[in-house]
């Protein structure tokens, strides 16, 4: 009776070990085939398609795979609009600039609307110019259009404590700014240069965005803060509201229904995140048929 038992519990191991790798293979295809369809937009029960939603939020840096899933709405016909939502003091010049130029040529296939939550300032309005229409809040922070670069001058007391460094450069601005000796004026000149182009690309996103003189736009980009109020009242934003706002818009002026469903922007694919999920599935699966129910739940009490 011993023996039997036995191989009674192994062969019921050995079936619900062979069901799990069923369904581990029966997802991964079904991901693969979601995928397909989901790159040529033919997925089925979905002719009405969605808003999509991108959270802008904290420091903004260049993001390939953001750039690349921006992209990729721009070829999904499920895709009716898109919502910028944007809480975001800023960021890097390059990271505005690559976030500004991807949703501009998503501009060019669907509505793109900002949604300005507590703050979207510097790379954060950046962002913001990028939309076909802008609304904030009456107390958003936002503006401060400009450009920073800042250094330390430790130089002094570095020598005090008898640090000195030492440095062969190809020539005299490779070492400019330096934390062991002052910034010189040539260096100064140089790096005012870089910070004055890049400024003026910064005016040049928002003349265009915002269809504004020049003249007008430089007068408000001396790195001032505006509340979402004032913003409005320089032009800088299109209106005071939120996402129903925005919502309402869309309907009223692109023909994009309110009650489509909103989704939020995923960065990764939907066979990577259809994948991924199986294989949590299944690493979980196994670690309860290998330690059993203690085991199992052990796993669920880990940091995740």
């Amino acid at each position: 009776m011993g023996l039997e038992t036995d191989l009674l519990i192994d062969r019921r191991r050995l079936k619900r070990r062979l069901a799990l790798w069923r369904g581990f293979a029966l997802l991964l295809v079904l991901g693969v085939a979601l995928a397909w369809f989901g790159r040529s937009g033919n997925l089925p029960g979905l002719g009405a398609g969605h808003v999509e939603r991108l959270t802008v939020q904290g420091f903004i840096s260049d993001d390939r795979k953001l750039q690349e899933a921006l992209d990729r709405l721009g070829r999904d016909a499920r895709v009716r609009a898109l919502i910028v939502a944007i809480d975001s003091p800023g960021g890097t010049v390059g990271g505005g600039e690559a976030l500004h130029a991807a949703l501009t040529r998503l501009r060019a296939a669907k509505p793109v609307v900002a949604v300005m939550r507590g703050t979207a300032a510097s790379a954060g309005y950046m962002t913001a110019v990028a939309a076909e229409r802008i609304f904030a809040r009456e107390s958003t922070l936002t503006g401060s259009i400009g450009v920073i670069l800042q250094t330390i001058d430790p130089s002094e007391l570095l020598g005090r404590l008898g640090v000195r460094g030492e440095a062969l450069v190809s020539g005299p601005l490779k070492d400019q700014p330096n934390p062991f000796h002052p910034l010189s004026e040539e260096g100064r000149a140089a790096l005012q240069g870089v910070v004055g182009d890049m400024y003026a690309q910064f005016v040049e996103k928002v003349v265009a965005g915002r269809h504004m003189p020049a003249e007008r736009v430089r007068a408000l980009a001396d790195g001032r803060v505006l509340t979402g109020r004032q913003a409005l009242e320089a032009g800088l934003v299109d209106a005071i509201g939120g996402e129903a706002e925005a919502r309402a818009w869309l309907a009223a002026e692109k023909g994009v229904p309110a009650d489509l469903p909103v989704q939020d922007l995923e960065t990764r694919g939907m066979a990577e995140r259809l994948v991924g999920s199986a294989f949590g599935g299944f690493a979980k699966s196994l670690i309860s048929e290998w330690l059993g129910v203690d085991g199992l739940g052990l796993l669920w009490q880990l940091p995740r």
